[in-house]
């Protein structure tokens, strides 16, 4: 899975919180036992009053705790639970469960700006404020909490604009205050997924919401959702190929087809976020996952060009640009990437032109600095032979001299 994460990010990578959970349900149940301790009396046979041991767990007495010392649960403030009313059971949710909440955010003022009742989600899918999230588990069924949230952990430094209400906006850097009453839980089986309805609605609904926090710049919390969108709209192992097995699952011919186009809308999400990351192998998988059941798909087309480009291979995402243009001529995207990668590949050219004639130049100038030296050689050596010339013509003229005079 992708590890990086976008610079305004208000999702933590907390890879200890199994042992904060599970720190923060020893405390509770330690709280628990010794509220019921101090609460319950029996009775002896001498009529003298004595505290029974009574175990919260499987208990069927309720306690209202609602004084209850809050629970910090990061130990920095940052995310605090306090019990509003305590739960009959001890059992509580594990992440992936599917579990039944009614939620009410607010501002610091009072103002309420998020309200869910009985809202269905998967512990851990990031469908509430991370927050809530982590929280929800530390929670038994039937209990009332309320959770102070900081913004790192809720809407952070982008806030959330109300598209509905203005007044219900949530600001940037804001602590909400959450009551939760969780009323289910419910841990799922492949019985629970077999019906085309469900598959198709949980898959959707993860699709939906990792595009929420796509759109939010959370690419790498997208990404998470986007995956878990493919395993409801896909049981292969994300391959878009595969057959599923109908003596199991309840598919039509028209149930599988719908499900294919709908992972395949999901592959085409996860490529775009996975290149925002630089993921780029990552992307390119998911895009021929698409291209091998479309080949002519316009928006894996155009992604692949991205990616490509990405790795530095500009002609080949020229041609698979120009591929999509075809499908999808009106496209101003396609048509502005496509001129911008034709002007690289033009001044990649001219570049490598250039490149060549100073290799070229380097090596002429190499072979006259080689060739001078030669020449110079030359040179020395011809005026050499003409001294000697000359020198010769003097003896020999001397020594006709001397022999005539000797003569005569």
């Amino acid at each position: 899975m992708d590890t990086e994460k976008s610079s305004n990010s208000s999702f933590e990578d907390l890879s200890n919180i199994n042992e904060l959970e599970t720190k923060s349900s020893q405390v509770e149940e330690s709280n628990v036992k010794e509220e019921v301790k101090n609460n319950v009396q029996v009775e002896t046979k001498d009529g003298k009053p004595q505290h029974e041991n009574i175990k919260s767990e499987g208990s069927e007495v309720g306690v209202s705790i609602g004084d209850e010392e809050p629970c910090d649960v990061l130990g920095n403030g940052q995310l605090v639970k306090r019990v509003i009313k305590q739960s009959q059971t001890s059992n509580r949710p594990a992440r992936g469960d599917l579990v039944t909440v009614t939620f009410t955010g607010r501002l610091a003022n009072g103002i309420v700006v998020e309200k869910m009742e009985n809202y269905q989600m998967h512990v851990g899918d990031f469908e509430v404020v991370q927050g809530l999230d982590m929280v929800i588990p530390l929670m038994n069924i039937g209990e009332v909490a309320e959770v102070s949230v900081d913004s790192r952990f809720a809407y952070g430094s982008l806030g959330l604009k109300n598209e509905k209400d203005d007044s219900a906006n949530i600001p940037a850097d804001s602590t909400l205050t959450y009551e939760v009453h969780l009323l289910d839980c419910k841990s799922e089986d492949f019985s629970d997924l077999k019906s085309f309805e469900v598959r198709r609605k949980y898959g959707t609904r993860k699709k939906e919401r990792a595009n929420f926090w796509y759109n939010r710049n959370e690419y790498n919390t997208a990404i998470q959702l986007y995956r878990r969108a493919l395993e409801y709209l896909d049981d292969r192992d994300g391959d878009p190929d595969a057959t599923f097995d109908k003596e199991d699952l309840e598919f039509s011919n028209s149930d599988l087809q719908t499900l294919l186009e709908d992972r395949l809308i999901v592959y085409n999400n996860l490529a775009m976020a996975q290149i925002k990351i630089s993921a780029l192998d990552a992307a390119l998988k998911s895009v021929e996952n698409v291209l091998r059941c479309q080949p002519n798909n316009s928006k894996a087309l155009y992604r692949k060009g991205r990616i490509l480009e990405g790795k530095g291979d500009t002609k080949g995402a020229i041609n698979l640009l120009q591929k999509a243009a075809t499908f999808e001529p009106d496209s101003k995207a396609i048509q502005q990437d496509l001129a911008k990668l034709i002007i690289k590949a033009r001044r990649e050219e001219h570049n490598e032109k250039e490149m060549y004639q100073k290799m070229l130049g380097q090596a002429k100038k190499l072979e006259q600095k080689h060739k001078q030296p030669q020449k110079q050689q030359n040179i020395e050596s011809s005026k050499l032979k003409l001294i000697g010339y000359l020198m010769g013509s003097i003896l020999i003229g001397v020594a006709g001299v001397a022999i005539y005079r000797y003569k005569y």
